[in-house]
């Protein structure tokens, strides 16, 4: 059987998945452009490091530039692609530090320069500037959008609980550092809950989907009960990173028939697009204003 075109959510899943690809691009925003650079800062192998660097440059997240010929030697520099993901990392910084307080160094607060606050991100509707959550969002398939068109062919490999790989936000990847965490967490937003569902859905193999079920109870992003599993309240905060995650992918990989996933804001009827906060003057962030505390 043809294996269907993937859409927007698969290619977000299929890049956004990956640990490192958020490690390296995150590392990217920060400043580093070469090779040593990005080596100094993560604790990544030459060739895993190498790996994601020509995979990110494939696709259009980074650019290659060649500063000295003899001997070769490039650097890697954000494109508008990857510099839109800030959003995403931003959500995912405020998760970590809000809802993950057993990291060893805590993780430095956010000023929002243009009001001088330190501030958390909240989201807010495009169309109304109403503050909105999973409670109050609906999404339902676009002309795109399917499950089977949804999971990601890529694989990522498994890392074991001792590996130490992602420092900064441990929790965010476990829960979203593998192809079918990321892709069984936004079927559990959208209403899933018993494991023969989850598997049949996303056509995961059942240790996949038992081994990513675990680490979301073990870290408190689900909660078990009468065979079902449900997002805790910890699990609904990463409605952030989910939605910003998936409205970078439908700016970025449109399918020729239209969007993946349709959004709507139930507290005013429109379609709905996320735009992150501050909540301190209630305008809306833009990256360049965001500073580390």
């Amino acid at each position: 059987m043809e294996q269907p075109e993937p859409n927007a959510v698969a290619r977000m899943l299929g890049l956004l998945g990956d640990e490192w690809t958020l490690l390296v691009v995150q590392q990217a925003l920060l400043g580093a452009t070469r090779f040593a650079e990005f080596k100094v800062r993560l604790p990544i192998s030459n060739s895993v490091l190498t790996s994601r660097l020509q995979s990110l440059t494939r696709d259009g997240l980074l650019e290659r530039s060649v500063y000295q010929t003899n001997p070769t030697r490039s650097e890697y520099v954000v494109t508008p692609r990857s510099r839109s993901l800030w959003p995403v990392l931003l959500s995912i910084w405020e998760w970590e530090r809000h809802w993950v307080p057993e990291h060893a160094e805590g993780l430095p607060g956010m000023r929002h320069e243009a009001c001088g606050s330190d501030f958390a991100p909240v989201v807010i509707c495009h169309s109304c500037g109403e503050g909105a959550s999973d409670k109050d969002v609906v999404a339902q398939w676009g002309p795109s959008g399917s499950w089977p068109r949804s999971v990601p062919a890529v694989a990522t490999r498994r890392r074991s609980e001792g590996d130490q790989t992602a420092r900064l936000f441990p929790q965010t990847m476990s829960v979203m550092g593998n192809r079918w965490g990321f892709a069984l967490l936004v079927a559990a937003f959208v209403g899933l809950t018993r494991f023969t569902d989850f598997q049949s859905q996303l056509g995961a193999p059942p240790g996949s989907i038992a081994d990513r079920l675990s680490i979301f109870t073990a870290n408190g992003v689900l909660v078990s009960a009468d065979n079902r599993y449900r997002l805790t309240e910890k699990g609904r905060a990463l409605f952030g990173v989910l939605v910003t995650a998936l409205q970078w992918a439908q700016r970025w990989f449109v399918a020729p028939e239209g969007g993946a996933v349709i959004l709507t804001h139930t507290s005013c009827g429109g379609r709905f697009d996320a735009v992150l906060a501050c909540d301190q003057c209630a305008e809306p962030l833009a990256g360049a204003q965001v500073a580390v505390v």
